[in-house]
C-alpha cells in the first residue's frame, strides 16, 4: 500500500510544525507539504496531488471555508478539519461543505501532550484509506448552501403519545453531513421518532443536534436521561454516551448511560437499535449510514427479528463503506439504497 500523501493547512508554524511531525511519525503517511491560508493551500493543492488535506478554518486572506468551496467545485479532495472545541458551529459549516471529518485539537498540543491528538490521527489515516472516490465529487458547496437555506415548517397536529414508528439510525464518518440530508427532507407530518448513534467526541452532540433542528420539520434534541420520545421528535445521542430506548406503559423513554467495557463505541448503535426493536418491535426501522467500523451490525439483528425493517446505505454514496457492509452481511438488510433514495425512503416510512 503506497503512503498516504498528507497536506497541512494551519495559519500557525508551530502548529503546522507539530501536526506534521505527529504525521510523519504514523506508519505508511508521507507529509508533502504545509500551507499558512487557503489561498497557498490551493496552489498547493494543485501542485502536489495530496491523498489528505488537514484543515484549520480562521486563517487570513483566503479562510478555510472559502478554500474548501474552491476545492470541492474544482478538485474535491478528502479534507479533516482540525478544530478545538471552542469552534462547534464551524465545525459543522465545514462538514456541509464537503469536510469528510473532524479532529479535536487538544489544548495541551504545543506543550507536549499529544495522546489524544496521536489516537485521532491513526483513526483519521484508517478512515481515509476507506474513503469512496464518487462520494467527494458529490459534496459541492452550493448544495450545502441550499439546505443551510431551507426554513423549518411549522406544524400544528394533535399531539400523539407512542409514535407510530421508531427510526433508529447508526452512523459514523460522513454521517453529520448524511444526516443533515435526511432531517432537512422529514415530512412535516408524521406520527413517527427518531433516535440518532452518530459516533461523535462529547460537547459536539449538542451543537449537532441544534443544526439538525434548524432544518428539520422534527423537533431535535440531544437526548437527556428520562427524556420522552414524542411523534415528530428526534434524539441525538450525546457524544460518549449510550443512549436506550425503554418502554413505560404508553411512553417511550431515553435512558443515557455510561457505556461498559463491552460497548466498542460510544454512542453504539448497535445498544440503541437493540433496545428499540425491544420497545417498538415491527415499528421499530434501523437505518446503517455511512462509517468505519462494524457497529449496528448486531442491532439490525435484534430489529429484523422484531419485525421491524432494516435500510442500509449503498457504497456509491457512503463516504466509508464498513458499517453498511457488516449489516449486509448479516443478511437482515431489506432495502439497500444511495443517499437520496434512502432519505426517500425514511420520509414515506414516517408517514405510513
Amino acid at each position: 500500500m503506497s503512503d498516504l500523501r498528507v497536506l497541512v493547512v494551519d495559519d500557525s508554524a508551530m502548529n503546522r510544525r507539530t501536526l506534521a511531525g505527529l504525521l510523519r511519525e504514523r506508519s505508511g503517511v508521507e507529509v508533502v507539504g504545509a500551507a499558512s491560508d487557503g489561498d497557498e493551500a490551493l496552489r498547493m493543492t494543485n501542485a502536489l496531488s495530496p491523498d489528505l488535506i488537514t484543515l484549520d478554518l480562521e486563517m487570513p486572506r483566503m479562510d478555510g471555508f472559502t478554500f474548501l468551496r474552491l476545492l470541492m467545485a474544482n478538485r474535491p479532495t478528502p479534507v479533516v478539519v482540525v478544530s478545538s472545541h471552542a469552534g462547534k458551529e464551524n465545525v459543522f459549516r465545514a462538514l456541509e461543505l464537503g469536510a469528510i471529518d473532524f479532529i479535536m485539537k487538544p489544548d495541551q498540543l504545543l506543550t507536549g501532550n499529544t495522546e489524544s491528538i496521536k489516537q485521532q490521527l491513526d483513526h483519521m489515516v484508517a478512515v481515509v484509506r476507506q474513503l469512496t472516490p464518487a462520494t467527494l465529487a458529490l459534496r459541492q458547496s452550493k448544495e450545502a448552501d441550499a439546505a443551510l437555506s431551507r426554513t423549518k415548517p411549522v406544524v400544528s397536529d394533535a399531539p400523539v403519545r407512542i409514535p407510530q414508528r421508531v427510526v433508529a439510525i447508526g452512523a459514523s464518518t460522513g454521517g453529520p453531513t448524511a444526516l443533515m440530508e435526511v432531517f432537512s427532507n422529514l415530512p412535516p407530518r408524521s406520527r413517527g421518532a427518531i433516535v440518532v448513534a452518530q459516533h461523535m467526541p462529547e460537547r459536539f452532540t449538542r451543537t449537532f443536534a441544534e443544526r439538525l433542528d434548524r432544518q428539520s420539520a422534527f423537533r431535535v434534541r440531544e437526548a437527556e436521561h428520562l427524556r420522552e420520545l414524542s411523534p415528530r421528535s428526534a434524539l441525538v445521542c450525546p457524544g460518549g454516551r449510550c443512549m436506550e430506548i425503554d418502554r413505560e406503559q404508553e411512553r417511550l423513554v431515553a435512558r443515557i448511560v455510561r457505556p461498559t467495557e463491552s460497548d466498542r463505541y460510544a454512542p453504539s448503535a448497535d445498544r440503541l437499535m437493540t433496545s428499540v426493536a425491544r420497545a417498538a418491535g415491527k415499528r421499530a426501522v434501523g437505518v446503517v449510514m455511512t462509517g468505519m467500523g462494524d457497529d449496528a451490525s448486531k442491532g439490525v439483528v435484534e430489529i429484523k427479528r422484531a419485525g421491524g425493517i432494516v435500510l442500509a446505505e449503498a457504497a456509491d454514496t457512503a463516504v466509508v463503506y464498513g458499517m453498511p457492509r457488516t449489516a449486509q452481511k448479516t443478511g437482515c438488510v431489506d432495502e439497500v439504497l444511495p443517499l437520496p433514495k434512502l432519505v426517500e425512503r425514511v420520509a414515506e416510512l414516517l408517514t405510513t
